[in-house]
């Protein structure tokens, strides 16, 4: 009998070209594996072109909820986004992939994962070391990094010679990775940071602000202890608020963002990246979060969402770090309960109210008018005392300075 790959398999070139070289070179019965995190119409005729091409089986595994609820959702209430702008849509979506991977090969008794990923990307290993920690024992291969094809073309030559059909062109396209939460773009003119992305050709989940509609539409979106649970007024799981808010989103220009990120392999890369309903849920749990969390806390887990980023953006979520981030964001969360309103207008999100029970806003204490619990007059001595160092300083330099002008 014999001994089995477990295949990351997309239906695109790499990973058909992959089949058939994997049992050329190790002799290998060929099991492929998509896993459906929303990627929509790509999983079309897979099971087909994946046995038409030498693959003993196809799994298709569909966990849109699992990918929301146990990737995604952590990311949102801990406001992770990587360098400021990427809301990490492939980034958090990688982990999930590889567990799926583990725990088919170990239901098949597999001693190897196959994945397409290239030598200059993350993805390479973020698979990689999530098999590592799931499954240290299995064998990696990383094609990319071993045979000798370097193009598109090459791959479609190797198809031709081994008598494989497949409905594939050298055609000139956007690199791109889809998923519930966003699309990226990459390649064609996005390779020169000089060249203005070509936002007709590539955009796909929606317009850019110039073309939006006129006029603006108003949202609101209930959160419980951090978790969006209701889209103006409707309960509904994560997933299909998600896809909702990527409608409305995408519709009005919002969550596209061009950037040059570091990525972990060294180098700087371009991409566009389209987070429609992503952008909307973090900007209202922002929202809400600035009317609960008290000053320190909120200081706080900015840092922490920050490293919960770069950890997630770095291939670490299967790390003691990552989950005690999350375990302190989880803390902040108890009381982010409460409703954000928000108009979507021609790429902006503009603020229409937030409400919560928990709300810290005090408008007896904000006011400009004396309430009971803060009196003007306490002012100057929390003045005196706060600007103490600053005074003792001041008068220490003018000391200073007279005794060098004696």
């Amino acid at each position: 009998m014999k001994e089995k790959v477990i295949l990351a398999y997309s239906g695109g070139l790499d990973t058909s070209v992959l089949i058939p070289w994997l049992k050329e070179n190790y002799d290998y019965e060929v099991i492929c594996v998509c896993i459906d995190v929303g990627q929509g119409n790509e999983l079309d005729g897979l099971e087909e072109r994946a046995l038409s091409t030498g693959a003993s089986k196809l799994y298709i595994e569909h966990v849109v909820d699992e990918f929301c609820d146990d990737y995604i959702l952590p990311c949102i209430k801990a406001g992770a986004v990587y360098e400021h702008k990427y809301m990490l849509g492939t980034a958090m979506a990688r982990p999930l992939i590889a567990k799926i991977l583990v725990d088919i090969a170990k239901k098949e008794g597999a001693v190897a994962i196959c994945h397409g990923a290239t030598g200059k990307g993350n993805d390479q290993v973020r698979f990689e070391l999530g098999i590592k920690a799931l499954a240290p024992h299995l064998k990696i291969i990383a094609p990319w990094r071993i045979w000798d094809m370097k193009s598109r073309e090459d791959e479609l030559r190797y198809c031709e010679e081994h008598g494989i059909k497949l409905p594939f062109k050298a055609d000139n396209s956007y690199s791109r990775d889809r998923n519930l939460w966003h699309i990226s773009h990459e390649g064609l003119e996005l390779e020169d940071p000089a060249c203005a992305p070509n936002y007709d050709h590539m955009l796909v989940l929606g317009q850019t602000p110039e073309k939006a509609p006129d006029e603006g539409e108003t949202v609101s979106i209930t959160f419980q202890a951090g978790t969006p649970v209701a889209l103006n007024g409707k309960e509904m799981k994560l997933s299909e608020i998600i896809t909702e808010l990527n409608a409305l989103g995408g519709k009005h220009g919002i969550g596209i963002v061009d950037i040059v990120e570091n990525r972990m392999v060294g180098m700087k890369s371009r991409g566009v990246y389209e987070t429609p309903g992503g952008t909307i849920l973090m900007a209202a749990h922002d929202q809400l979060e600035e009317l609960i969390l008290d000053k320190e806390t909120l200081a706080m887990k900015k840092d922490v969402g920050n490293k919960f980023a770069d950890l997630v953006y770095s291939a670490k979520w299967f790390s003691p770090l990552r989950e005690a981030c999350q375990a302190f964001v989880e803390s902040t969360q108890t009381y982010v309960t409460g409703e954000c309103r928000m108009k979507l207008y021609k790429g902006n999100i503009i603020k229409q109210g937030t409400t919560s029970p928990y709300s810290m806003y005090n408008e007896s204490i904000a006011s400009f008018t004396t309430g009971d619990l803060y009196d003007h007059h306490d002012a100057e001595g929390f003045i005196n005392l706060y600007g103490l160092s600053t005074m003792v300083r001041a008068m220490k330099m003018e000391e200073i300075a007279k005794n060098e002008n004696k």
